[in-house]
């Protein structure tokens, strides 16, 4: 338990893991993967809806709100959640979207809040980055959207990949490349010349795409917020997202974790418990060290958001270099514990590792974002 939280945020807390608990454990995560095309259940996700999970990051003005005035920090309590049970669902880019349409919509755009807010509809962010630099990124790898202003609005060409939720979306934010910055635009799924096509996905429930563009015809209606401040903006979507992933990839290792020193208890070797030995209590030591200093930094970047602090953009990268790093190095370190069985299909082990290995490069990886705070402090 984290000491720090109101009585509220506690309440909130356990609400959320006793409703995941009953309604999505483990053994439905797999059926989940095996049967749902579309990698979550749209009724479980209305009735998640209904605790708050895509209102936090949306104003009251708008229909949203938050439990302790911290948005990030409340939020991030149901991505530590989520994660540590491998739970399906868009969750960061339906609550990146509904805050960026919270925050810089028009009256006709914001009217997709409510179906947001319900879990009637969920929505996909196409970005530009993370890559190196102190601010927005550049440059993207695996391809971009590029937008041509013509007289009614914009058009655009060009391929965004992976996206997550992109095939599931009923509504889609567009990060395009101008000839001179950048613009945000809001695409309605159906919308022609958009197509997408199935991603594979190290994750078993989490769905991806590949979302093209072909001249797709906007009117100036679609564009969200103001081309001349859409590089600040998209900063402040990828904060929200890094900050979500980071508490759900802290949720998912903090649990391996446990079930690992439960696992090292009972099992015995040569009439003793493995946790006994001494060679391995400094494993289990390290490992603690670095879950604590993750949940640390994790949380210090949420604050960070959720205080406006200048420090924000550094704590984040430092947090996601970190976790990206130390994470996957745990639930690794874990499988050894547990010997042969860890590495079989039956065990949940692999569910962890698939999804702390796919976070640790959505968003930038740790490489990334070493460099981005080394842009940052001039080196």
């Amino acid at each position: 338990m984290d000491l720090g939280l109101t009585d509220d945020q506690q309440l909130f807390q356990e609400t959320t893991r006793k409703f995941l608990e009953d309604t999505c454990p483990l053994d439905e995560v797999r059926k989940i993967a095996e049967d749902e095309v579309e990698g979550f259940n749209r009724a479980w996700w209305r009735r998640g809806a209904e605790l708050g999970w895509m209102s936090m990051l949306v104003s009251e003005d708008h229909g949203g709100g938050c439990i302790s005035g911290n948005a990030r920090a409340d939020l991030s309590l149901v991505a530590e959640e989520m994660g540590r049970l491998v739970s399906p669902g868009p969750l960061v880019p339906t609550n990146v979207v509904a805050a960026a349409m919270s925050r810089l919509g028009t009256a006709a755009q914001r009217e997709h809040l409510e179906g947001l807010i319900s879990g009637e509809s969920v929505a996909a962010w196409c970005s530009v980055g993370p890559y190196p630099g102190s601010g927005p990124m550049t440059h993207r790898a695996d391809g971009e959207v590029r937008a041509v202003k013509t007289d009614g609005g914009y058009v655009l060409d060009g391929v965004s990949a992976p996206v997550e939720a992109g095939a599931q979306a009923d509504l889609v934010v567009v990060t395009a490349r101008l000839d001179d910055g950048l613009v945000q635009l809001v695409v309605p799924a159906g919308t022609p010349g958009l197509t997408t096509q199935a991603a594979q996905s190290l994750d078993l429930v989490r769905r991806f795409a590949c979302i093209r563009f072909e001249q797709v015809e906007l009117s100036a209606d679609a564009v969200l917020g103001e081309p001349e401040t859409a590089a600040g903006e998209v900063e402040r979507q990828l904060e929200d997202a890094v900050v979500l992933q980071c508490a759900a990839m802290v949720g998912a290792v903090t649990r391996v974790f446990e079930f690992t020193v439960e696992y090292g208890e009972d099992r015995y070797s040569f009439g003793r418990p493995l946790v006994s030995y001494q060679a391995l209590k400094h494993r289990f030591a390290d490992m603690k060290m670095w879950l604590e200093a993750s949940h640390a930094s994790a949380g210090a970047a949420a604050r960070a958001v959720d205080a406006g602090s200048p420090l924000a953009p550094e704590l984040i990268s430092v947090a996601k270099s970190y976790i990206g790093d130390h994470g996957p190095m745990i639930v690794q370190e874990c499988v050894q514990f547990h010997g042969g069985i860890g590495v079989t299909w039956d065990h949940d082990l692999h569910l962890y590792l698939r999804r702390v290995t796919q976070d640790r490069t959505q968003f930038g990886t740790p490489h990334d974002h070493r460099e981005r705070v080394a842009s940052m402090l001039g080196i």
